[in-house]
């Protein structure tokens, strides 16, 4: 598996405005985008190469709200930019690695993403994702 970047690291938040706004005001951060996926909100700052991104529950069965009831505000995950998600995929199963996600899911921006399990990880939750072309 070629793994091209660290594409970003995500903050599990309550207030996904007022964090963005002390990340534009404290470091001069500017938001590339925002979206929702189901019941999370979700706010993309670059820094370099790699990005911060902000989540935040919106509706009752989001992981990121169980996450912040569980641990608080905290990092969620770190996310690497694969050059292929079904190649990394294969060969995670190939190594015999749990995977939370046995196929690719739409993620952020249009990319396709898939979790690895934490138990496989040290307790990290790792999400892989390959971008769209010309992303």
């Amino acid at each position: 598996m070629k793994i091209k970047r660290v594409e970003h690291i995500a903050i599990a938040v309550n207030d996904m405005d007022a964090h963005g706004a002390a990340l534009e005001a404290i470091f001069g951060l500017k938001k590339d985008y925002e979206e929702q996926i189901g019941e999370t909100r979700l706010a993309m700052y670059p820094i370099g190469e790699s990005s911060l991104e902000l989540l935040e529950a919106v509706g009752p069965s989001s992981k990121v709200g169980d996450w912040i009831k569980a641990r608080g505000q905290s990092l969620f995950h770190l996310c690497f930019e694969v050059e292929s998600i079904d190649e990394a995929l294969a060969e995670l199963k190939q190594k015999g690695v749990k995977l939370i996600d046995e196929t690719p899911r739409n993620g952020h921006g249009g990319s396709r993403i898939a979790f690895i399990d934490p138990s496989a990880t040290g307790d990290i939750l790792i999400e892989l994702a390959e971008l769209p072309a010309g992303h």
